[in-house]
């Protein structure tokens, strides 16, 4: 019988555990989640190298290798003056080539900044670099929206890591108060085995064990319902979280792994230290 209710109990701590370290495997997601939201949003920030009608082929192989070569580029492309003219009309409706007799558009390369050199400043330096070749007139990029998209992640970024921090705090807390609750059930045997002269260590240790035992079995319960979830989430509803690296995934996995094995660690210490240092008679009255 209490075998069978030792089961139960250890059982119960294992789901709560478990449904706390989703809650946390969930923290990790939203984080990385909100990081990929951001780093898409920043590199699809356009800076437009637009050509001088002057320009041969020579300087297009030229601009492309100062394009390839450099890290601040995720990538870019050329847009010719007919194409440019296709996508005018296309968009407005109107062909200005008909009233003028010519084509009034310039070729141009479309360039996106990695997320690194996406910042205000860095965007200024590179137009301020571009329009130093002679073969490009001007750089034309949106520098209002690039302001206001840093001050935004800014404040986003402080927002999301604050409720990521609260989120963490309540989450050990339940694990603390899940760890205490198994350990109160035992408080007589710790008690007893302090009496017979077992070492602080001694009367911690299978506790310790039993509970980082539980603590990694939570982690990988939680990790399994995780996978589900954004397996679900990616491949049938088509949408992306974040990517699905290997970093990120051994990110996720380390974050909740660590998570069950230390907090259940430093639970159990604490919890059984709470009951080696109570006297017999506290025993009864809490």
């Amino acid at each position: 019988m209490r075998k069978h209710r030792f089961r139960n109990s250890y059982l119960t701590s294992a789901i709560s555990v478990s449904l706390v370290l989703c809650l946390i495997g969930l923290e990790c997601i939203l984080l990385l989640s909100a990081g990929s939201l951001i780093t898409r949003m920043r590199e699809n920030i356009t800076l437009t190298a637009v050509l001088s009608n002057e320009t041969d082929s020579t300087q297009c192989v030229r601009m492309e290798t100062i394009l390839s070569d450099s890290q601040r580029f995720s990538g870019y492309t050329y847009i010719s003056s007919e194409q440019a003219l296709e996508d005018h009309i296309r968009s407005l409706g109107e062909d200005p080539a008909a009233f003028l007799g010519y084509n009034p558009l310039s070729a141009s390369y479309e360039i996106h900044p990695t997320d690194v050199y996406s910042a205000p400043d860095s965007l200024a330096v590179i137009a301020k670099e571009l329009e130093e070749l002679p073969f490009v007139t001007e750089v034309i990029y949106p520098r209002d929206l690039a302001d206001l998209m840093s001050s935004n992640v800014h404040d986003f970024s402080l927002i999301l890591l604050a409720v990521a921090l609260a989120l963490l705090l309540i989450s050990m807390v339940l694990i603390v108060n899940t760890i205490r609750l198994q350990i109160y059930s035992k408080r007589f045997i710790i008690n007893t085995m302090t009496l017979v002269g077992a070492t602080s260590w001694v009367t911690r240790r299978p506790f310790v064990l039993r509970n980082m035992g539980m603590g990694a079995l939570a982690a990988l319960v939680a990790l399994a319902v995780l996978s589900g979830l954004v397996y679900y989430v990616d491949f049938k509803l088509g949408i992306l979280l974040f990517p699905l690296t290997w970093q990120n995934i051994l990110f996720v996995s380390s974050i909740v792994l660590c998570s069950g094995l230390l907090i259940t660690l430093f639970a159990s210490l604490i919890a059984t230290g709470r009951y080696i240092r109570m006297d017999n008679n506290s025993l009864y009255e809490i």
